[in-house]
């Protein structure tokens, strides 16, 4: 499995931040703060993309970053909105790379499989960013299982492989569990999840009619409009609280117990809102613990039919 470093050489924390709330729900001195609390607490791994905020999100993680380029890993994505197309992922990168003021990013993804552009195209280019040192590593997000191997296979054409996978995965959206997750494991790929909180469900706030993404953004309501959902997230609260701890660490720290995960990928808006998502980095999840929560939720089907056999 690819084991990420800084370009000092140390490992990439357990924990990766995202800052997708950069330039958005988050200002920049909000923004400033979580990346200083999360620099203190730890984290040196730090995820953007090109189509976060217009812009702002890039601009400010180059901005805080700037003078410790050596000892954090920076990430950003590419081919959301546009094709995965060499023009497209040539002009978006040398625009990123403009924006955070970076002459190397150290992981680049490509932010989402694009049917209109054969893999090998994107993945020659990407090879070809790799071997000019412009970025370290390359990553893929939100692909299936099928998508991520048959990305390897051409990526090992050009001499080259997947080395993260950034799915989303939390407590109540666990279908990678079903085949993400091992194929990532046999093919040696990192795997970076997103929404370990789902969205904020897993807090618990809107059991207590909280306002947040589940009801600001229609996508993110008709992703978790789940009965089931919305009981788990109300008993993992009481969970945590017999435990002296909250939500959103037991959250965070299921997600990363995980053995083909390898850094959850957290957020907030705040320092505020963050500080019990750092707080996962040194809770310790035995397995009893891991069981317990895992029972909240639902575990999906296997990817076969025969059932009885599974």
């Amino acid at each position: 499995m690819t084991q990420m470093t800084t370009r000092s050489g140390r490992p990439a924390s357990a924990l990766c931040f995202g800052t997708m709330q950069f330039g958005g729900k988050a200002d920049i001195t909000a923004s400033e703060e979580m990346y200083r609390a999360s620099r203190a607490a730890g984290i040196n791994f730090f995820d953007t993309a090109y189509v976060y905020t217009g812009g702002q999100s890039e601009e400010m993680l180059g901005r805080f970053a700037r003078d410790e380029q050596d000892e954090i890993i920076t990430a950003t994505k590419v081919a959301y909105d546009k094709p995965a197309t060499r023009e497209n992922i040539l002009g978006s990168f040398e625009e990123s790379r403009a924006r955070m003021q970076m002459d190397v990013i150290d992981l680049l993804y490509l932010h989402r499989f694009d049917p209109t552009t054969t893999l090998q195209e994107s993945f020659e280019t990407l090879a070809e960013l790799q071997s000019q040192k412009l970025i370290r590593y390359i990553g893929i997000s939100n692909f299936a299982a099928w998508q991520v191997v048959k990305a390897n296979h051409v990526a090992a054409s050009f001499g080259t492989k997947v080395d993260v996978l950034q799915p989303m995965y939390n407590l109540v959206k666990r279908q990678a569990e079903v085949e993400i997750l091992p194929a990532c494991v046999d093919q040696g790929i990192a795997v970076c999840p997103y929404s370990p909180l789902g969205g904020g469900l897993l807090t618990g706030k809107y059991a207590a009619e909280g306002e947040g993404r589940l009801t600001e953004d229609s996508r993110y309501n008709a992703r978790y409009n789940v009965g089931w959902m919305h009981e788990a997230a109300a008993a993992l609260p009481k969970l945590a609280a017999e435990l002296g701890t909250s939500a959103p660490t037991l959250a965070v720290a299921w997600v990363a117990k995980n053995p083909g995960v390898t850094a959850p990928i957290i957020s907030a808006r705040s320092v505020e809102q963050l500080r019990p998502s750092l707080e996962a980095m040194s809770f310790e999840m035995d397995d009893a613990l891991y069981e317990a929560v895992t029972a909240l939720s639902q575990t999906p089907a296997p990817a076969t039919d025969r059932l009885e056999e599974a």
